[in-house]
């Protein structure tokens, strides 16, 4: 079975990337360089009895993808409690908005920004009565 187990996002200031994931969703870091080789943080994203995964923050090793390009690869979508105060927070911390809130009726709030680091992720609010 292909089920994904551990995400990376490519960082180009860990520092800066860490504080924004940080304070943004309330993730915590573990400093795994030395079994990778380079920088590379280990993200808790959540309590080990909630559905979820864990991942990583890792030295970008090219360019940082061009603002307005296609997505090249898999975006992430963190699941919130509050769309509105996470998207004042993304905002706050230096992220942008690149796809505004929309409804998936009758399910969730969702919507896509862009990281400290250019990166494309998502945010989802569930509420059967979004429309």
């Amino acid at each position: 079975m292909g089920r994904l187990v551990h995400f990376e996002i490519h960082v180009d200031d860990m520092e800066r990337a860490k504080k924004f994931y940080g304070e943004v969703f309330g993730w915590t870091f573990e400093d795994w360089s030395e079994y990778a080789g380079m920088p590379y943080f280990g993200a808790v994203t959540g309590d080990a009895n909630e559905m979820g995964i864990n991942g990583a923050l890792m030295q970008r090793q090219g360019a940082a993808p061009q603002f307005g390009q296609a997505l090249n690869g898999y975006a992430c979508t963190m699941g919130v409690e509050d769309y509105d105060s996470t998207e004042t927070k993304i905002l706050k911390l230096g992220g942008k908005l690149a796809l505004p809130k929309y409804a998936l009726p009758g399910m969730a709030w969702q919507g896509y920004y862009i990281d400290t680091e250019g990166n494309t992720f998502g945010i989802h609010q569930p509420d059967k009565n979004a429309k």
